[in-house]
C-alpha cells in the first residue's frame, strides 16, 4: 500500500505496558483500517492522535509498569483534555480512578472521581464475573448503544463514579455497577470490545469515528432502564497435535485415544486448526479453546507452528481464545531454562486471552497440601502477572469405583480425603454406583495421588480463575457430561466452571447448566463432525429459559 494511502488511516496509539493480549486489540483496529502504533515513551503519549489503553492483571502491577515506562504523568496530562480521544479497556477503565480495593495505598491515574471495589455477589455467583453480559446506557451517547451484549472478565468493578462520567451499567448477581464511562472524546469500558464479536467491533468503529469527527455524531438512543443478564457460554474446543506426517491437525479422542481403530491407526484428522477456529467464530461460539494435547512432551514456548496457528486464529476470531498445554517449567534443548510464565507470555503475545494449566496444576496442588502456598507455582506466577481470570486449570480425572460400603482411600501427602459421588447413570465393572475422581497428568496417561476435587480447591486458593472439568470415562461417549463430578467441583470452588467431555446433543448442555450449575459448557467432536451445530445448542438453551448470546 502506498504511503499516501497510509496517511488516510486513523492513527491509533496503543499503550502496551507488557501484560496481556494486546494482539487482539491490534487485530481489531487493523481490521477497521487503523494504523496502530505502540507507546514507547511519554512523548508517544503526548503526541498521540487517538490513544487506547487495554489493561489486564493487577491494579498495583499495572501502575508500577506505567511508572517504569515513565508514562504516568503523560497519561494524566493527556486525560485532562476532554477533546483528546481516549479509550480504556477493562483495567484501563479502573486505572482512571484514584484507588482500588485490589491494591490499597496505590494511587491510580486519578482522572475521574470514584473508586473500585471487589465484586460481592451472593453465594453461588462465581467471581471473576466472566462471560457475555449486557451493558445498558445511562445517558445518551454516540458511543454506547441503549443495550448491547459484550464479553466481561473481571473481579473488581466501579463502586463509585462521578455521575457526569457514568455512561453504562451492568447487573451481576443482583449487584449493579458502572461498566462504562464517557466525557467528551474520552471513554472507557469494563468489558472487552475486541473480544465481543461484531458488537464490539462496531463499538471500536464508533470510537474511531468519534475521535476523528470534527463534530460529535448523534447519540444512539435513549438510555435503557431495564436489567441485564449473563449468558450461558457455549465453547468450541479443538484438540490439536501433529499427525504422523508432522502436520498440525485437529483431532478428537475416544477416552483420549485419538487414533483410528482400524487400518494404520493414524491420528484422526478433523480439519485445520485456523479454519475450524474461523468456522466456529462465524457459527457463534462464545469462546474457542485450543488444547495442545501433546505439549507435555515438547517445548511449548518454542512451538512455532502452534504459536503461528494462534496468531492467525486471533486475526479471524474476535471472541476469547484459550490455549492449553505445556504451561510448565522446563529446560530447552539448548540448555536454557524456560519458566511456565515464559510459556504463558509466548501464548499471550501470540493472541491468547487465557492459558490452560494441566499437569502443572496437579503438581502445584500436591505442593500446596504438603507445605502451603509458595508464590513459585505456575498458577501463582501467571495470576500475579496477568490476573487470575487468565488462568484456566484443565482437569483430566478418571473414575475410581467404590463398593456400596467402601470408603475412599487415604492418599497421603496431606491431601484431603477424596470426595465421593453417587453416579446417576454410569456403573462400575461390578455394578458400582459410587465413585471418586482421581487426578491424572500427561494427558491422562499418569495417575496422580490426589482427588481431582482437591486439586480444584488448592488451585483456586493459589489463584486459578476458572476450571475446565473433563472426564476421561465420558470423553467421546456422547452420553452427557459427568454431572456428579461437576457438582463436586462447583461446591468446592467459587470461580467459574466449564463442563467438558461427553456432550452428544443439545439437551446435555441444558442438563449441565441446570443439574450442575456450571457457567459454561464445551464440546468438540459433535461440532467438528457437524452432528450438532452451535446454533442448535443455543436455540435449545433459549427454549429452556437460559440467556444466550445471539451470533
Amino acid at each position: 500500500m502506498s504511503s499516501h494511502a497510509d496517511t488516510r488511516k486513523p492513527k491509533v496509539t496503543l499503550l502496551d505496558y507488557g501484560a496481556g493480549n494486546v494482539r487482539s486489540v491490534i487485530n481489531a483496529l487493523e481490521l477497521l483500517g487503523c494504523d496502530v502504533r505502540l507507546v514507547r515513551t511519554a512523548e508517544d503519549v503526548a503526541a498521540a492522535e487517538i490513544l487506547i489503553f487495554p489493561g489486564v492483571g493487577c491494579f498495583a502491577a499495572a501502575v508500577a509498569a506505567l511508572e517504569r515506562l515513565g508514562v504516568l504523568e503523560a497519561l494524566r496530562a493527556y486525560l485532562a483534555d476532554k477533546d483528546r480521544p481516549f479509550l480504556g479497556i477493562c483495567l484501563g477503565l479502573q486505572l482512571l480512578f484514584a484507588s482500588s480495593a485490589e491494591s490499597p495505598g496505590v494511587r491510580g491515574i486519578a482522572a475521574v472521581d470514584g473508586s473500585v471495589a471487589k465484586l460481592a455477589p451472593p453465594e453461588g455467583c462465581a467471581v471473576p464475573h466472566m462471560g457475555w453480559n449486557e451493558a445498558l446506557s445511562t445517558k445518551a451517547s454516540p458511543l454506547f448503544l441503549p443495550r448491547a451484549r459484550y464479553y466481561f472478565v473481571h473481579s473488581f468493578a466501579l463502586e463509585r463514579c462521578d455521575p457526569a462520567w457514568a455512561a453504562a451499567c451492568t447487573d451481576y448477581g443482583g449487584q449493579r455497577f458502572v461498566c462504562a464511562v464517557a466525557d467528551g472524546r474520552r471513554a472507557a469500558c469494563q468489558f472487552h470490545p475486541e473480544k465481543s464479536g461484531p458488537p464490539g467491533l462496531d463499538l471500536l468503529r464508533r470510537f474511531v469515528a468519534l475521535a476523528s469527527a470534527a463534530v460529535a455524531p448523534q447519540p444512539l438512543g435513549a438510555p435503557d432502564a431495564g436489567t441485564t443478564t449473563l449468558a450461558r457460554r457455549v465453547i468450541a474446543a479443538l484438540d490439536v497435535r501433529t499427525n504422523d506426517a508432522g502436520d498440525l491437525v485437529v483431532t478428537k479422542g475416544d477416552g483420549y485415544d485419538v487414533r483410528e481403530s482400524a487400518g494404520e491407526k493414524a491420528v484422526r484428522n478433523l480439519g485445520k486448526p485456523v479454519d475450524l477456529c474461523a468456522r466456529y467464530y462465524d457459527e457463534g461460539a462464545d469462546e474457542i479453546c485450543v488444547l495442545n494435547i501433546c505439549a507435555f512432551k515438547g517445548e511449548a514456548a518454542g512451538d512455532l507452528p502452534l504459536l503461528g496457528v494462534l496468531r492467525r486464529a486471533s486475526e479471524r476470531c474476535f471472541v476469547p481464545l484459550t490455549i492449553g498445554g505445556g504451561v510448565r517449567d522446563y529446560v530447552a534443548a539448548d540448555g536454557s531454562r524456560v519458566s511456565a510464565l515464559d510459556v504463558a507470555d509466548a501464548y499471550f503475545r501470540a493472541g491468547a486471552d487465557k492459558v490452560g494449566v494441566g499437569s502443572d496444576a496437579v503438581a502445584a496442588a500436591l505442593a500446596y497440601y504438603a507445605s502451603g502456598p509458595t508464590g513459585a507455582t505456575s498458577i501463582e506466577r501467571i495470576a500475579a502477572q496477568y490476573g487470575r481470570q487468565a488462568v484456566v486449570v484443565s482437569l483430566d480425572p478418571r473414575r475410581v469405583w467404590l463398593a456400596a460400603d467402601g470408603a475412599p482411600p487415604e492418599l497421603g501427602g496431606g491431601t484431603p480425603l477424596p470426595k465421593v459421588a453417587v453416579h446417576a447413570t454410569a456403573r462400575g465393572p461390578a455394578g458400582e454406583t459410587r465413585c471418586w475422581y482421581r487426578a491424572t497428568t500427561a494427558g491422562g496417561r499418569k495417575d496422580a495421588p490426589i482427588c481431582a476435587v482437591a486439586v480444584c480447591a488448592a488451585a483456586a486458593a493459589l489463584g486459578a480463575g476458572e476450571f475446565m472439568v473433563n472426564c476421561i470415562d465420558a470423553d467421546g461417549k456422547c452420553a452427557g457430561y459427568d454431572l456428579g463430578l461437576l457438582q463436586l467441583v462447583k461446591a468446592a470452588v467459587d470461580v467459574p466452571v466449564i463442563a467438558s467431555s461427553g456432550a452428544g446433543k443439545p439437551e446435555h448442555f441444558a442438563e449441565a447448566f441446570r443439574g450442575a450449575g456450571v457457567d459454561a459448557a464445551l464440546a468438540a467432536g459433535i461440532f467438528h463432525r457437524k452432528e450438532v451445530s452451535i446454533q442448535e445448542v443455543k436455540a435449545h438453551l433459549a427454549g429452556e429459559g437460559f440467556a444466550v448470546r445471539e451470533a
